[in-house]
């Protein structure tokens, strides 16, 4: 039996497999995929959040479509992106925790971004429905447009700008567990440091929505309170 040329036969394999890897080696991509976790936005949206100028954004967003990672739809005049599918997800969120294992500069930079989150008694996905069974309250403090495309079931809609103005809306006595959009997102540490300050129990959902509904939970849809 003639010897196979091995190299020659598997190149195509892992051209195709290095597609993927160099879509996802770009730190603007990675920030967009997080961005349309559990929700679709337009361009002009995610330019807007992430604070890509808006070419590149499109740019990017066509990358991420050669590799199927993510697709699109159109909606009268607007077109919406989405992540392809839930898979991409759930293999974003094995992704980043497999860095920041492996990774000592990434701890920093998460450390030197949110702070101490141990200081904040993170909950977790999978601890949030018993916590919720005893009697603590979930408050969703992103804007209300995006509480409205999708929340954790029995979160209420108390948007950051708002939280000392409306403090007196929630319940002295209850536990109370704030999120906001994803694992780097600053705002329902920020939140719970108030509360704190305010006197009142509060603690970090960790990894935010977007660890929620990449671990399965479901998102209810509506208008907040």
């Amino acid at each position: 039996m003639p010897e196979l040329d091995t190299q020659t036969l598997t190149a195509p394999i892992y051209t195709e497999l290095a597609r993927v890897g160099k879509v996802l080696a770009n730190p603007l991509r990675l920030r967009l995929l997080d961005l349309l976790d559990a929700r679709e936005r337009t361009v002009e949206q995610l330019s807007r959040e992430s604070g890509i100028p808006l070419k590149n954004t499109s740019a990017q967003l066509q990358q991420l479509r050669s590799a199927h990672l993510v697709s699109s739809r159109k909606d009268g005049t607007r077109v919406l992106y989405r992540l392809a599918d839930d898979e991409v997800g759930r293999f974003l969120g094995v992704f980043q925790e497999f860095a920041r294992r492996r990774l000592a500069d990434l701890r920093s930079a998460i450390s030197g971004r949110l702070g101490d989150l141990s200081e904040l008694e993170p909950v977790t996905a999978e601890e949030l429905t018993t916590r919720v069974g005893d009697g603590a309250l979930v408050v969703d403090v992103r804007p209300a447009d995006d509480y409205a495309m999708g929340h954790i079931p029995e979160a209420v809609s108390l948007p950051s700008e708002q939280l000392l103005s409306r403090i007196g809306e929630l319940p002295d006595d209850a536990e109370i567990i704030a999120y906001c959009h994803g694992p780097y997102c600053v705002t329902s540490a920020a939140c719970v440091q108030l509360l704190r300050e305010q006197g009142r129990q509060a603690r970090h959902l960790e990894g935010g929505l977007t660890h929620w509904h990449r671990t399965g939970n479901p998102l209810h849809a509506g208008a907040g309170s």
